[in-house]
């Protein structure tokens, strides 16, 4: 049985690269364009890129990914690039039945691209409206970053690269956007993106930490004076400003402008959670969670998130739920790992706890847990020595996803040294801490001036941002009055009756605008909020009453129902069988039997 959800949806699945698989890149490229421009309909629900990817290179079942991603249709395609040409193909399907709404052949010159993105995606948004119910549609949804193609194939590349998440190919992704940035100074996505890399390795350490986020900011600063509404920019942006400095007010106010700009970036509602769960909020961070796992439901980073939001809460048996969810969508998400650990420990699971060191080898200080374990517990269920505890830490990996030290001393009651360790690491902005105001384990030093002072260092008032209320979306108004909605409802219902148009199987919304002088916008809202149908049901309501008057005709007793249901006007015979039978309750065999 099919699961209900929001009829106007859709996943974007990579494009295959038929030719060269040096050009691989330039497919997922344009796949990811199309999402980021479909992102733009704010009524329109686009599944994010972690999600629709994750379906790479597997065969294509559009019922069992329409219900595993809760989206009404897939767009599907391939990409080929021959010398200085590109040719795309693309299909839009129903994955309620598999059937086909749309599908179509381009053949243009690589310096064409974003025309052809912006065409592509425009057309997209035409079908799932037409099919599915009204949305207003800009009249463009990709604009051209740069004129330079080359430098376009080098962001691709690059971001590509950066989307690894491993230092190697992250500084690889910087030698391409210097090369970008040479061919076109004027790009602000290239300087955005080495941006979001030199800030990624100096938080991870493999830049040096201050001359690292010093020239992240010159880059992201060039971005945005470049283009100043980069819902990209802003959330990059406000990364620097979280991760590099604490900065929650900065981080915030970007966020919320890469929001306006982009509503369904589930990225920054990830963000959004964090920046609102280091300030102690966590129904707002769930809040935003929600609503980015609704985006993106296969991303393992938004599951651990969310996992992590309900161990703030001590519901550990729940966060494990979540941290197991995120596993299974990526078995290698360290973090998710390590806080499988934490709670284990936190809800007293001795037995939970060393099975799950038995069959998990990659664990970061399986000593350590074990030794927190007993120390915490007052038990000494687990035989540790202090000398193991030493040789762990020193040969455990040179960063440390969680502070493991830290706690170990807070439950060893040495509370001095542990309140020194996390002043210390607070001034470092350590990225294991941001969350130090719910971390259960630091619970003991809540109570000491110094660990008030710490805090207060932090969340003075003026570092922190005027909350925004989420206020409900009050309905847009009509954009007719009442005597314009009756002049147009009555130059349709003319135009259907006179002109015959719906006799045209590839008629469109757009088509239909022109024809009575309205925006196709506002046409799409007059027969969805004010006749109550979408535009195929409306079309095809006319075409069944003129294959019935047709059916019924002497004249036509020798054409086939088939015959007579394409001079109607429709196109498939599955789609004239399916509507027909909604429309009448009774097959077209059936009606003309009983109508003969």
């Amino acid at each position: 049985m099919k699961t209900s959800f929001n009829s106007k949806s859709i996943a974007v699945l990579p494009f295959l690269n038929i030719g060269k698989q040096e050009n691989e890149y330039f497919a997922d490229g344009i796949s990811e364009e199309i999402i980021n421009a479909l992102t733009k309909i704010t009524e329109l629900k686009v599944t994010a890129r972690t999600s629709s990817f994750y379906y790479k290179n597997k065969p294509l079942d559009a019922r069992q990914i329409g219900n595993e991603l809760c989206v009404e249709t897939l767009l599907d395609g391939s990409v080929r690039i021959i010398n200085d040409r590109v040719r795309i193909t693309a299909q839009l399907i129903r994955t309620d039945t598999g059937f086909h709404i749309w599908s179509e052949s381009f053949d243009r010159n690589l310096s064409d691209i974003f025309e052809l993105q912006d065409e592509i995606s425009l057309l997209i948004a035409d079908k799932i409206r037409e099919n599915f119910g009204h949305f207003d549609v800009q009249e463009h949804l990709v604009d051209a970053p740069t004129k330079n193609i080359e430098a376009y194939k080098l962001l691709l590349k690059a971001r590509e690269l950066r989307m690894r998440w491993n230092s190697k190919d992250v500084k690889d992704a910087i030698t391409y956007l210097d090369q970008s940035i040479a061919l076109d100074s004027a790009y602000a996505d290239a300087h955005l993106e080495k941006g979001w890399c030199i800030g990624m390795l100096a938080s991870w350490g493999y830049w040096d930490r201050k001359e690292g986020l010093k020239e992240a900011n010159r880059h992201i600063d060039i971005g945005l004076q470049l283009n100043q509404d980069s819902a990209i920019g802003h959330y990059v942006k406000a990364t620097i400003s979280f991760w590099g400095y604490w900065n929650y007010k900065d981080a915030y106010n970007h966020l919320n402008r890469s929001i306006e700009l982009n509503p369904n970036f589930s990225e920054v509602r990830d963000a959004l959670a964090d920046c609102y769960s280091g300030m102690g909020r966590i129904e707002d961070a769930l809040a935003n969670n929600e609503i980015a796992l609704r985006i993106n439901p296969l991303s393992a980073n938004l599951h651990f998130t969310k996992g992590n939001m309900v161990y703030f809460k001590k519901d550990y048996k729940k966060a494990i739920s979540f941290f197991d969810k995120a596993l299974s969508i990526n078995p290698m998400l360290p973090l998710a790992l390590e806080m499988k650990a934490a709670a284990f420990i936190l809800d007293k699971e001795k037995e939970g706890l060393w099975k799950f060191i038995q069959e998990t080898p990659r664990l970061e200080r399986p000593k350590t847990y074990l030794a927190i374990y007993n120390l915490m517990h007052k038990d000494e269920f687990f035989e540790v020595t202090d000398a193991e505890i030493l040789v762990e830490s020193k040969s455990s990996q040179e960063m440390n996803l969680r502070a493991w030290d830290l706690y170990l001393e807070v439950c060893r009651g040495n509370h001095e040294k542990a309140l020194n360790i996390l002043e210390s690491k607070i001034d470092e902005r350590s990225g294991q801490l941001f969350n130090f105001r719910n971390d259960p384990f630091l619970e003991p030093l809540r109570n000491y001036n110094k660990y008030r002072e710490i805090e207060y260092s932090v969340f003075k008032s003026h570092y922190l941002p005027e909350f925004v209320s989420s206020s409900k979306k009050s309905e847009a108004p009509s954009p007719f009055t009442a005597e314009q909605l009756k002049c147009y409802a009555e130059a349709i219902e003319v135009t259907m009756k006179e002109d015959k148009l719906f006799t045209d199987p590839d008629l469109s919304l757009k088509q239909l605008a022109g024809d009575i002088d309205l925006h196709p916008n506002k046409l799409s809202w007059l027969l969805n909020n004010h006749m109550g149908k979408n535009f195929n049901d409306f079309i095809n309501q006319y075409r069944i009453k003129e294959f019935q008057k047709l059916a019924v005709a002497p004249q036509n007793k020798n054409i086939t129902l088939l015959g007579l249901a394409y001079d109607s006007g429709f196109n498939s015979k599955t789609v004239f069988n399916t509507f027909f039978k909604k429309e009448t309750g009774m097959t077209p065999k059936q009606w003309v039997k009983a109508n003969s």
